[in-house]
C-alpha cells in the first residue's frame, strides 16, 4: 500500500482502491490523501489505469470495469454518489466546448442551477472571464480562439461549478512547449488559490515539477512503485 500525503478530515482521500476488469485487478490497491491546494501527480505507462482511476474517482468508470474501495472527499463518503453529486471538476486533453454556444454560454453550463438569476449569472461569467484576461471574450465564438484561449475557457467552466476537488488527465498535452507552460501555471494557481485538492495524470516530468506536490508512480502492471518529490527526482525515488 501507498500512502502519500495526509490530511486529517479536509481533501481527497483514497482508501485501499482497486481497478478490475473481467475479475483480474489491474491497478492497486492504492491509498492517498490530496490536501487542499495539493497537487499529487500519477505517472506511469500508457494502459497502466492511470485514466481509469480519475474516472473511478469521479464517478464514470467505464461499466466494463469495476472499482473498490473507499473515496471521501473533506471527510465524506462520495462513492455511492452518481457524478452530479461528486463536487469534482475534471480537465480532459481536449477543451470540449460546445461549438454551438459562446464563450458566455459555454461558461453558463458550468454554473450551478440553483443560480438561477440572470444577472447574477451573467456577473459571475464577467467576474471570471476578467480573472482570466478575457473580460472582452463573452460573446465570442469558440472557434475563433486560440487552443490557450480555449484552454483557459474549459477551466473557468469547470471551476464555474464550484468543485471541491480537481481532476487533470493531461489537460496540457495538446499544447505547444511555451503555451503548455503558461497554462500549466494558471491551472495550479487556480487550484492552490482555490484550495482545491487536485490529482493529474501526465506523462511529462515537468508538469510533475511545476506541480510541486508527491509523485505516485505506477508500473505496467498497476503497481505502486514509489512515491518521491520532483525536488528528489534526480537522486531517485523514495520507496514507502
Amino acid at each position: 500500500m501507498t500512502v502519500v500525503s495526509v490530511a486529517k478530515d479536509y481533501g481527497l482521500a483514497l482508501r485501499q482502491v482497486e481497478l478490475a476488469h473481467g475479475g483480474q485487478r489491474f491497478l492497486g490497491p492504492l491509498s492517498l490523501t490530496v490536501a487542499p491546494g495539493e497537487v499529487v501527480t500519477v505517472m506511469g505507462p500508457s494502459g497502466c489505469g492511470k485514466s481509469s482511476l480519475l474516472a473511478f474517482v469521479c464517478g464514470t468508470l467505464d461499466p466494463a470495469l469495476t472499482g473498490a474501495g473507499r473515496l471521501l472527499l473533506n471527510g465524506a463518503e462520495i462513492g455511492d454518489r452518481p457524478p452530479e453529486e461528486r463536487r469534482i471538476g475534471i480537465l480532459f486533453q481536449d477543451d470540449l466546448l460546445f461549438p454551438h454556444l459562446s464563450v458566455a454560454g459555454n461558461l453558463a453550463f458550468g454554473l450551478p442551477p440553483e443560480m438561477r438569476d440572470r444577472k447574477t449569472r451573467r456577473a459571475r461569467i464577467e467576474e471570471a472571464l476578467a480573472e482570466a484576461d478575457m473580460a472582452e471574450f463573452y460573446d465570442r465564438d469558440p472557434v475563433t480562439l486560440s487552443g490557450g484561449q480555449r484552454a483557459r475557457v474549459a477551466l473557468l467552466r469547470t471551476l464555474l461549478s464550484e468543485p471541491c476537488a480537481l481532476l487533470l488527465d493531461e489537460p496540457f498535452a495538446k499544447l505547444d512547449v511555451a503555451l503548455r507552460a503558461r497554462f500549466r501555471s494558471f491551472v495550479f494557481d487556480h487550484a492552490r488559490a482555490q484550495a482545491l485538492p487536485t490529482l493529474l495524470v501526465t506523462h511529462d516530468p515537468q508538469d510533475a515539477t511545476d506541480a510541486g506536490g508527491p509523485v505516485l508512480e505506477i508500473d505496467a502492471a498497476g503497481r505502486m512503485l514509489a512515491t518521491k518529490t520532483p525536488r528528489l527526482s534526480q537522486s531517485g525515488p523514495h520507496h514507502s
